[in-house]
């Protein structure tokens, strides 16, 4: 049987390699021979990912197709070369060399193209289009002559190309017709988020414009002018304006075709040529054109089992459209009706404005069933919301839950993996259902990689890999096997096991740590290497380049810096609750305009000194020092801040001393390594100005006392605090911070937030005071007198550095020169200096010398 396959994107190749997987496994009467033609010259590659070949990937790493793919199922695959004719009456297909190529079935999977509004300029040097790596290629020749550029369109696709021109070093705006951004996945609440989100990200949002022509700018190469007369000038324009489907060849052969484009199929993806099929983008089922990827996939799959008769053949029968990604940084979730249009619809919404996060949730009339839901800034419920919405689940009788954070620490409703049906669909973009996932593991696939392997799940936009970790152990535990919690292929460990074996046997070293405790393989990795590095510092308070320590340290504390994406390192040293002198602003003030560095108070109350060269490290700490300052440890996995207000020293509603408690707790605490970053804060009344229930331990002054708070963070995952205890005296409140920091120093995973050990916690915040207040696992003193170690063995690491020759030795830029990094150029913006793009340091303006 002869298969032509016209077009190698990511559906036409799902579609061989489906092929090659299934015709092998069923008895077929009659050999396959495959011809693919592809058109361009590159073969499948990940087109989800493409924003990726601006941070370094190539087309290699980008690529779909296996090694030795081809060779090995033995079909034919032509680079190069698409189709111009299909004589449907002699069953060929002529290609753009001339050959014609018969067939016995063929498969059109010719994609789309991007829609470019005929306005007036549309075709102007450097208007280009989003869509392939060729493209990409002249967005980057276009931005070596480019300082500005706008990409019209403001979708899912608007938005990646926005974050490329970012990628590139450009100015960036988005043009979008409608009222808000990704109109057909979201709300109008949703769109005031993320815009707001997107535009402080310093991208130019432009709602509700539209563009009447594109012409000579007087700053810019170009001028886009508007329908309101206003108008925005641009030197490269991305047009992101939707997809049309590819159906030229289709309608040349006389296949049906929809009014307003698409190959017309039916639920085996067949075209009303009973031996041509249509899949992807190309493709028009009952009216709708499916631009996801997934629903290609569910075609590519529902094609080839018809043509070789598999045994469990399936129909396409339309595709969920819910999708999870992140848009320039900014986490975005859409699932089912996500604008509530089926009729007798409710929402709950939760608005979050200080942390920029929406959640809405849609539900039925009778409120038992979810049908749609839209999660912009945290998007951690996705996975459980898609379940209850594809399985029809009915709802708990708090829905609202779902959504909220947990105030008062009760626990959210939960969706196990085991209250999931067989069918459930884990993994959408695959088609993967928990049943398939179940037979893997029970056919020997016994850790996640193989099940990835084995079942294609979480191998595309990898947004179900929690809940296929989920799957995967609940049925390994069914089985009776332990499920592994090793940190990596060197110790058959957990990071909870690693620090107790390291302290009951007093292991100061990574190499003694190998011999007793590793399974043989020497060296470590960068998994367990950091890993070891911090329980040896929570444990024994080392200098962390100490030898042999240092060589286990990341690189940020290896150099006790922060890196910087430029090469340049940033400099923190710590103010203790915010408070800073005259005199120390001036000492920093002096250091940064000597080394000409760029100065920016942080969120924390801190001053961060960015552009310093690796040898200007200990030259710039060693001034810091003289000045009274110590590091900041805004490197490392510890305390960063304890960010304070003025409390009842100044302000007229202070309840107590907020400054003064937040520098005794910033000073006890400051040496502090832990499997995470920490933050604090104290306010010095219930107006919360210090924000403390945003942080991992968060102090509130109250007529009575102080307030305790645990388990808060901000950041992609924004988690309020909870309450631990209340009207605490100061003596008492330590006492407990004290314990609540060595437990989770003691029993958190590597790189855990407290937030996150607290939501995995077995018991909950109730458990969480049991061992904490009421010492339930007797370990109270314990933990008390290993903090008070920490807190005598304290050093300033960088003083301790400066005044050490050979730790003074690794700070050079190369081994084997002292001359700088000439690769390190800047640029002057708002009287500072910034990191220069790519097409600033080709000579498009010119650059700052540095010192």
């Amino acid at each position: 049987m002869r298969i032509v396959v016209v077009g190698h994107g990511m559906v036409g190749h799902r579609f061989v390699e489906v092929l090659a997987r299934d015709a092998s496994a069923v008895s077929l009467d009659t050999p396959i021979d495959v011809t693919v033609l592809c058109e361009e010259h590159l073969p499948a590659y990940d087109r989800v990912q493409l924003t990726s070949y601006f941070s370094g990937k190539t087309a290699d790493d980008l690529s779909l197709v296996a090694p030795n793919f081809f060779e090995d199922s033995g079909f034919k695959l032509h680079l190069g070369k698409g189709a111009t004719e299909v004589d449907r009456a002699a069953k060929t297909v002529t290609t753009t060399s001339g050959e014609k190529i018969p067939y016995d079935k063929l498969v059109l999977a010719t994609g789309s193209f991007p829609f470019v509004p005929p306005l007036p300029g549309k075709d102007r040097q450097d208007c280009l289009v989003y869509r392939t790596i060729e493209d990409l290629e002249a967005m980057k020749v276009s931005a070596t002559r480019s300082k500005v550029g706008v990409v019209v369109g403001g979708g899912l696709l608007g938005l990646e190309a926005a974050k490329a021109l970012r990628d590139l070093g450009l100015e960036t705006h988005v043009v979008e017709f409608a009222p808000r951004l990704m109109a057909v996945q979201i709300d109008d609440g949703a769109g005031k988020v993320l815009r707001n989100k997107i535009a402080a990200l310093g991208v130019g949002i432009h709602l509700g414009k539209n563009t009447t022509e594109i012409v000579d700018g007087e700053i810019c190469r170009h001028r886009m002018n508007f329908a309101d007369g206003s108008h925005l000038e641009t030197d490269m324009i991305l047009f992101s304006a939707g997809i049309r489907p590819r159906d030229e060849l289709a309608r040349q052969a006389g296949l049906d075709v929809g009014p307003r484009g698409g190959i017309a199929i039916g639920n085996e993806c067949l075209t009303n040529d009973p031996d041509v099929y249509a899949i992807g983008e190309c493709a028009l089922w009952e009216g709708r054109i499916y631009g996801l990827v997934a629903p290609g996939y569910q075609m590519a799959e529902t094609a080839a089992h018809s043509i070789i008769a598999h045994e469990k053949k399936k129909e396409f029968m339309g595709a969920d459209m819910s999708t999870k990604l992140k848009l320039m940084g900014v986490d975005v979730a859409s699932i089912g009706d996500a604008h509530g249009a089926t009729a007798g619809a409710q929402s709950f919404v939760y608005v979050d404005e200080p942390n920029e996060v929406y959640k809405k949730l849609v539900v039925s009339a009778d409120g038992k069933k979810l049908l749609g839901a839209v999660l912009i800034g945290d998007v951690e419920a996705y996975g459980g919301l898609l379940q209850l919405m594809l399985n029809d689940m009915d709802l708990p009788d708090n829905a609202q839950a779902l959504i909220l954070p947990s105030f008062d620490g009760s626990a959210k409703p939960a969706l196990g993996a085991d209250a999931l049906p067989m069918t459930a669909t884990i993994c959408s973009c695959n088609n993967v259902s928990k049943g398939e996932i179940c037979d893997a593991v029970a056919k020997g696939c016994m850790d996640y990689d193989a099940i990835k392997s084995g079942t294609k799940a979480a191998t595309s936009c990898g947004g179900c890999a929690a809940l296929v970790k989920q799957v995967m152990n609940a049925e390994l535990e069914k089985m009776g096997v332990e499920v592994k919690k090793d940190i990596c292929e060197h110790f058959a460990y957990s990071r909870q096991e690693l620090f107790h074996l390291c302290k009951v046997g007093e292991i100061k070293s990574f190499d003694a740590l190998l011999d007793k405790h590793g399974n043989g393989q020497h060296d470590g990795c960068d998994i367990c290497k950091p890993t070891a590095a911090s329980i040896f510092a929570s444990l024994w308070n080392e200098h962390v380049l100490k030898k042999p320590l240092a060589a286990l340290q990341d690189t940020n504390d290896y150099y006790m810096a922060n890196l910087q994406k430029d090469g340049t390192y940033s400099v923190v040293p710590r103010m203790a609750g915010g408070e800073v002198t005259p005199d120390g602003l001036i000492a920093v003030g002096s250091v940064a305009k000597k080394y000409k560095l760029y100065t920016k108070v942080t969120g924390g109350q801190r001053i961060d000194l960015f552009g310093a060269r690796l040898e200007q490290l200990p030259l710039i700490w060693k001034e810091l020092i003289d000045a009274g300052f110590e590091s900041g440890h805004a490197y490392g996995k510890s305390l960063r801040t304890v960010k304070s207000c003025v409390g009842s020293t100044w302000c007229r509603y202070g309840m107590l001393d907020s400054v003064g408690f937040a520098i005794q707790l910033e000073n006890r605490y400051r040496g502090l390594r832990s499997p995470h970053k920490i933050k604090f804060a104290v306010s010095g009344c219930t107006r919360e100005c210090a924000e403390a229930q945003s942080k991992d331990v968060g102090v509130i002054a109250t007529e009575n006392g102080w307030n305790l708070y645990v388990c808060g963070n901000g950041g992609m995952k924004p988690r309020h605090a909870e309450l631990l205890a209340s009207d605490l005296d100061s003596e008492t409140l330590i006492k407990y911070v004290d314990r609540f920091l060595m437990f989770y120093v003691k029993t958190a995973d590597r790189l855990q937030r407290t937030s996150v050990w607290r939501d995995n916690m077995e018991g909950g915040l109730d458990y969480l005071k049991d061992v904490v207040i009421n010492d339930s696992l007797g370990l109270a003193a314990e933990l008390e007198a290993q903090m008070q170690y920490v807190v005598d063995t304290f050093q300033c690491e960088w003083k301790t550095a400066v005044n050490d020759p050979e730790i003074l030795k690794r700070f050079q830029p190369f081994v084997n020169s002292n001359q700088p990094d000439d690769n390190i150029v800047f640029v002057q913006e708002r009287g500072q200096i910034r990191p220069a793009t790519p097409a600033e340091k080709a000579g498009r303006i010119t650059i700052v010398e540095m010192a």
